[in-house]
């Protein structure tokens, strides 16, 4: 895709970017600033909250788990605010269920990280039932299987038998898949 002119962005071109990983977050910011936005950037769900309470941004990005909470907080608090914000939930942690959780609270979009620039520009500015092109690089379907599973676990608060019993599947085999590396 072509970089994003200003005028696609509308009169409001102010962008908050809520993630924690700091690194990520600045590498984000600078992108998003060459494609014509005016970035804010938070580090905390209570930092993202206390922007979209004081400065309703028309665009947002959100990581889904922060140090201190869940992004969808942040994701509620803007929506409050600035009903016609355009947010984009992102994830290293992709689940339908939570994807389902983000969309009903607000958010425009939902995108599995690693997203690059290029795919939260193009899920920020679609309209209407324009689907953004699919991903360059999309999670190979061993890697989706491999985060759905990490994703029950946690929500079972690492209990092993407990996991297995609810995807259905042998606790022996289970952590066999647990005790190797995530697949590319």
């Amino acid at each position: 895709m072509a970089e994003t002119t200003g005028q696609d962005l509308g009169e409001d071109r102010s962008l908050l970017l809520v993630d924690d990983d700091e690194p990520f977050l600045k590498r984000l910011a600078r992108a998003m600033e060459k494609r014509g936005f005016e970035v804010e950037t938070a580090e905390s769900v209570a930092a993202g909250k206390a922007i979209s309470t004081a400065r309703p941004p028309a665009y947002a990005v959100v990581d889904l788990r922060l140090e201190d909470g869940n992004g969808l907080d942040v994701v509620e608090t803007l929506r409050a605010k600035r009903p016609d914000a355009r947010i984009v939930v992102l994830t290293g942690y992709g689940a339908i269920a939570t994807a389902v959780a983000a969309v009903k609270i607000g958010a425009t979009d939902y995108l599995a990280k690693p997203a690059d620039a290029n795919d939260i520009t193009n899920a920020l500015l679609a309209r209407g039932d324009d689907l953004p092109p699919p991903p360059e690089n999309p999670m190979s379907a061993d890697r989706v299987r491999w985060e759905h599973i990490q994703r029950v676990y946690e929500l079972c608060d690492r209990n092993v038998s407990e996991t297995a019993r609810r995807l259905n599947m042998h606790r022996r085999t289970l952590q066999r898949i647990l005790a190797k590396r995530s697949p590319r």
